[in-house]
């Protein structure tokens, strides 16, 4: 061997770097799962599982409230279901351009047409795609892509949507897409080779034309890397496609003057260079081309490039906005894109705040050379802009608004427009004991107590927010207090006499006995904590700061209802609710009742209720007494049949453990009015 050469292109894509970056961050902070290898790759699996990120092949393996990492090739909607059910924190590492092909056939499908996807069967980004389709069907290349439609001649007349596996060839996407076109009347099809894919597969067919031999870095069930093996094996007759520097056969390259060298997305740069190493152990190279051959290395292993840097401001237009980024024209030859999750926190959607055309200004967060792309961060910069406006809050008191963004030991983080405020569990606003992680997602205000930018480092309160704008709403609800005027409040507590409300500012006593025009025993029947109920003001003494509530309904009074609708000697259909020794009580109105005394029942002498009547029968019974000050019915079903006098008011026998009146009953059945006392 005279000459090692390396393609420039060759290693990870952004989208498995992401991946393994993001994996790399959280496993700092302990360990992790993975759903399926992070990447095709044995040795870059087996250094992330020494640092504690265990393989898992379904959300089912999970333990419950654990942290998963979602790898670059995505998974199907019902897997993101299937985590949530499991209260998974989730790490999504898929890459941006297989989350541009779930939203492109979800979208066909909501629109009712068929997806034909390009690419490997059991391929875990293919399997991925088609768990967010409706109707649709894989196939590899446009052999079998025909034999389908041979099979469904009726698809040729259907709304065709195609993409392809990120990692497909050039030439086979060319392919299926003429045969689409050629057979069906309404095809649309969509690009979705990954720019990097593509820029390898031409160097490696470009290198492997000019090389005696060709040495292919790659895992064995990565997709992109065996294509890769394929491009080159048209080119050159000897290509060896290894996984690592061990596997390469030395002896097969001794013959060859000229060797090159190029690995899929799933092999780190680390691997390339102990590849490119062991062969350059073996042969003599001059002082000028080793220099070249390293300067080559430098440029693929490099994080940045040389005319733009980590922190850097730039100023670029938006030239497209997808689901998952932005992509920006920085005015390089390197494209620039902004994460959504890098634009803001505020809860904004993207499309309300950013259109194509619009000039942005971002930091440059990470410049990947080999993908020729560089991602900024709008959120961060803006965040850099905030340190003035949170020093400020502090000296002039002004409330800041933010979102809770995380929970950590001792409570939680606020994002402030890029700045976190850490908000200790006392100034939350929540009650001692209880759940942080309902905050989050939440906005909230906050009030700046603390500032310390040397190290970072903001604390802030809600609680001190909260209790200023409690004390303002109290205040003029107090200036504003009439009996009678009605609030929009929520149930705070509840205890045996009745229920507190908090008004807006104020806590209002709701007593039992104004809950309901039912008779209840328990304030639970009728409130829960939480509850947003209307209530109106019945009492109130500004010195004491007491207010008494109401809450039922005036208008809804039943026994107001009843008079207004009945009168002693009206005829009612009744339903029977209760049966006793001494007659039966019977609905006239919901919340109002009335006894027909056993010997009103019926025209013979009975021994009980029961011989006549069942629980729940509806009868109709005449109102013979009516006793408005107690809210007393006396009703006869015997006195529609045969001319009676007028009963006075009956009650029932005393129950154990219960109060009641007897009234005295003549001889004629009827109630005399008499009370009997025992």
């Amino acid at each position: 061997m005279e000459k090692v050469t390396v393609a420039k292109s060759a290693g990870f894509c952004f989208g498995v770097s992401r991946s393994v970056d993001m994996a790399e961050e959280l496993l700092r902070d302990g360990n992790a799962y993975c759903l399926g290898q992070l990447i095709h790759n044995d040795d870059v699996v087996k250094v992330l599982a020494a640092k504690g990120l265990s393989v898992i092949n379904s959300p089912d393996e999970l333990p419950d409230g654990e942290r998963v990492v979602i790898r670059s090739h995505g998974v199907a909607k019902s897997v993101y279901d299937a985590l949530e059910r499991k209260h998974a924190v989730i790490i999504d590492a898929t890459c941006p351009k297989v989350k541009k092909i779930h939203e492109i056939v979800s979208k066909a499908s909501g629109d009712g047409r068929f997806v034909v996807i390009i690419g490997m069967h059991h391929h875990p980004e293919v399997e991925a795609v088609c768990g967010w389709c409706g109707e649709h069907t894989v196939c590899e290349n446009e052999s079998e892509l025909s034999s389908y439609f041979a099979e469904r001649p009726d698809l040729s007349a259907k709304a065709i949507t195609m993409v392809i596996q990120t990692t497909q060839t050039r030439t086979n996407f060319i392919e299926c897409a003429n045969f689409l076109k050629k057979r069906c009347t309404n095809v649309e099809i969509f690009d979705t080779i990954c720019g990097a894919t593509s820029m390898r597969q031409k160097e490696a067919a470009k290198l492997s034309a000019e090389c005696d031999a060709m040495v292919v870095i790659g895992g064995r069930h990565s997709a992109n890397s065996v294509h890769l093996a394929e491009i080159c094996r048209q080119e050159c007759d000897d290509v060896q496609f290894v996984n690592n520097a061990e596997e390469v056969d030395m002896d097969r390259l001794k013959n060859a003057r000229t060797v090159g060298v190029t690995a899929g997305a799933s092999a780190p740069a680390w691997i390339i260079k102990e590849v490119s190493n062991k062969m350059s152990e073996e042969i003599k190279i001059d002082a000028a081309a080793a220099e070249e051959k390293e300067m080559s290395f430098d440029e693929m292993l490099e994080e940045s490039i040389k005319t733009i840097y980590n922190g850097d401001k730039v100023t670029g237009v938006v030239v497209a906005i997808t689901g998952t980024e932005i992509s920006v024209d920085i005015g390089t030859k390197y494209s620039g894109f902004i994460p959504t999750t890098e634009f803001t926190d505020d809860g904004i959607k993207v499309e309300d705040a950013v259109k194509v055309g619009d000039e942005i200004e971002a930091v440059v967060v990470r410049v990947n050379d080999v993908e020729g792309t560089v991602m900024l961060s709008k959120k961060r910069l803006d965040a850099a802009k905030s340190w003035v406006a949170v020093e400020s809050a502090v000296e002039d008191g002004t409330i800041l608004e933010g979102v809770v963004t995380e929970e950590n030991k001792g409570g939680i983080v606020v994002n402030v427009k890029g700045v976190r405020v850490f908000v200790p569990a006392s100034q939350s606003g929540l009650p001692k004991d209880a759940e942080m992680s309902q905050l989050l997602k939440q906005k909230v205000r906050v009030k700046i107590t603390e500032v310390n930018r040397g190290r970072k480092r903001v604390v802030g309160s809600i609680r001190a927010v909260a209790q200023k704008e409690r004390r303002e709403r109290a205040e003029a609800i107090w200036n504003e207090i009439e009996i009678g005027k009605k609030y929009h409040g929520v149930v705070k507590s509840l205890t045996s006499y009745g229920a507190f409300v908090d008004i807006g500012g104020i806590d209002g006593m709701v007593h039992i006995s104004e809950m309901s025009w039912n008779r209840i025993k328990n304030p639970a029947e009728v409130f829960s904590v939480g509850d947003e109920v209307d209530v109106y003001v019945i009492n109130f003494d500004k010195e004491k700061r007491k207010i008494s509530l109401g809450y039922k309904d005036p208008a809804e009074n039943p026994w107001a209802k009843f008079t207004a609708a009945y009168e002693v000697g009206s005829t009612a259909e009744v339903k029977i609710v209760k049966l006793m020794t001494f007659g039966a009580f019977a609905e006239v109105l919901p919340g109002v009742d009335g006894l027909i005394h056993i010997s009103q029942i019926a025209n013979r002498r009975i021994g009980k209720p029961e011989e006549v009547l069942s629980v729940g029968d509806v009868v109709e019974a005449k109102i013979t007494a009516i006793d408005n000050e107690n809210h007393k019915i006396s009703l006869s079903i015997r006195a529609l049949s045969e001319p009676a006098p007028a009963a006075e008011p009956v009650e029932e026998e005393p129950e154990s453990g219960e109060d009641a009146l007897v009234y005295e009953v003549s001889t004629t059945g009827e109630a005399t009015g008499n009370v009997v006392e025992d």
